[in-house]
């Protein structure tokens, strides 16, 4: 086995991928928190046991992300915009020249080439709006899990709009909407077209070619069409969005051993 592992510390979720050549053949995440280094080992540690591989099964590691400095034992540490450029080429088979990345707390946006190669990104790193940090706070005040926004924002009866792209006073507004007797349903559609704006904004021209949604975020059915409503463009999902980065981690050690 050609075994190679990626190992993406995010700000939100540790991903780990592990690959065959380029198959990905097993990928697990935890949430992160202090500790990253040890959460990354036992993430590995697991993938180990599902794939029935023994201690001495021969791997080579890389790591990326923010966290990546914080795991000694990487073989190569990448930085993410290549990760996620290479792991988005080979995951949407070589289609992708326009990528959208919601992260936990950074959106990036990455302009590849016909041979995958980042020709440009812009990133928003200084404000969680839009991120999947704005969305996780907006869950916790809704009581309601990420994975039910898809359905609920599909049953939307009222079109409503969040003025505040801020965190913080997205916060008071959702709050003050739900004491209006807005329905969450209104209010998660409402989000999703927020977070649409602001990437419309941050991507600020028009993409030639594919438009592909990836991170976390991009599980979110009512964000993919949000977005598509905004740029008045089909966009396709990444399979398995949040792991793309951890298995362009890993294809990067294609020159190691």
């Amino acid at each position: 086995m050609n075994l190679k592992i990626g190992i993406d510390l995010g700000s939100t979720a540790i991903k780990v991928a592990f690959i065959n050549g380029e198959n990905l053949i097993w990928r697990g995440l935890a949430a992160t928190a202090p500790g990253q280094e040890s959460i990354a080992t036992r993430l590995i540690e697991e993938g180990y046991l599902a794939l029935s591989l023994t201690a001495s099964t021969s791997a080579v590691l890389a790591a990326t992300g923010y966290g990546r400095n914080l795991f000694p034992d990487a073989d190569l540490v990448v930085d993410e915009i290549s990760a996620n450029a290479l792991g988005a080429f080979k995951r949407s088979n070589s289609k992708a020249r326009n990528i959208i990345n919601i992260g936990g707390q950074d959106m990036k946006i990455m302009w590849l080439s016909e041979a995958g190669r980042v020709l440009d990104f812009k990133m928003n790193d200084k404000c969680a709006a839009g991120t999947g940090r704005f969305f996780e706070l907006a869950a916790r005040i809704l009581d309601t899990p990420l994975e039910d926004f898809s359905p609920l924002s599909s049953r939307a009866e009222e079109d409503i709009e969040l003025n505040n792209t801020c965190i913080v006073f997205a916060e008071s507004e959702i709050i003050s909407l739900l004491a209006r007797g807005i329905a969450r349903e209104s209010i998660i559609k409402a989000l999703n077209a927020s977070v649409a704006r602001r990437v419309a904004a941050l991507l600020g021209r028009d993409a030639t070619g594919s438009l592909w949604l990836d991170g976390g975020p991009a599980q979110n059915q009512g964000l993919k069409e949000a977005l598509e409503d905004e740029l008045m463009m089909e966009i396709r999902t990444l399979p398995e969005p949040q792991y793309t980065v951890a298995y362009g981690a890993a294809l990067a050690l294609a020159d190691k051993g």
